[in-house]
């Protein structure tokens, strides 16, 4: 998708918007992406499944599908919103657990961007390790921090952040939606962001980030023509390093690029 918008100066400026979603080596993809634009507004929704039996599946859609109703009709200009939003989804997923056997322990994982076309600015949110990461002329400003396990362990100074992805525990989430609400974690950005010409953005699964650097990030997205193109590097990185790790049964990943102005 390629959007064309104009700035309070009269320029034109273009976001443009790429999805991969591959099974990897499991029997099913329990990842889901979507995303959602009118005139003013852009948002685009990343989830990880897990449950069991196709609940994760279930989990997955059901998330994507409601952040992107609910912002379709109620759009979010601030971050307590996108935090109640998140909450909201939460319990979206516990109303639908008694649903079926398969989905009565279904959680998920989100990462979602809201942009704002007209006042150029975007938040964003997550649960879980599902993140998103933020560029600005080539360089990464910023990954959102996981609620997990290994990311308390760094925290507290147990660990350092490059064994995150290689940890024996670096699977264990410390929340996800269809926790209990009591122990749901939601993360937000702080204040909107304002966008900037060559601004980008990745939302992915930990399928995608476990095997690609941040080096690896910056070094394809200089190479890289198009959202679409990134991501396709994006993919034979996964697909390479999984391979040279002896990980013929690595997880699903997922990604959304999103790219702002002309290359």
């Amino acid at each position: 998708m390629s959007d064309d918008l104009a700035t309070d100066e009269g320029r034109s400026r273009q976001v443009e918007v790429a999805i991969l979603s591959r099974q990897g080596g499991r029997p099913y993809n329990e990842d889901a992406c979507g995303h959602w634009h009118s005139d003013q507004r852009l948002c685009c929704v990343v989830a990880d499944g897990a449950g069991g039996h196709g609940g994760g599946d279930v989990a997955s859609k059901l998330v994507v599908r409601h952040i992107i109703d609910q912002v379709a009709s109620a759009p979010l200009a601030r971050a307590d919103e996108v935090r109640d939003l998140l909450i909201d989804t939460n319990a979206q997923v516990h109303r639908h657990r008694p649903d079926a056997d398969s989905t009565r322990d279904m959680h998920s994982t989100v990462v979602a961007l809201f942009v704002d076309l007209a006042t150029q600015q975007a938040l964003w949110g997550h649960a879980g390790d599902s993140r998103l990461y933020l560029f600005r002329d080539g360089q990464m400003l910023m990954h959102t921090r996981d609620h997990s396990v290994v990311q308390s362990m760094v925290d507290a100074g147990m660990l350092m952040p490059d064994q995150i992805r290689t940890h024996p525990r670096r699977s264990e989430l410390q929340s996800a939606l269809g926790s209990r609400p009591e122990d749901l974690q939601v993360s937000t950005s702080n204040a909107p962001w304002a966008l900037a010409q060559r601004d980008v953005f990745l939302l992915c699964t930990d399928g995608l980030w476990e095997f690609v650097n941040e080096a690896e990030m910056c070094a394809s997205l200089s190479r890289a023509a198009d959202p679409s193109a990134w991501l396709e590097q994006l993919e034979q990185l996964v697909l390479q390093h999984a391979a040279a790790n002896g990980k013929p049964g690595h997880d699903n990943f997922s990604g959304i690029a999103v790219w702002v102005g002309a290359r």
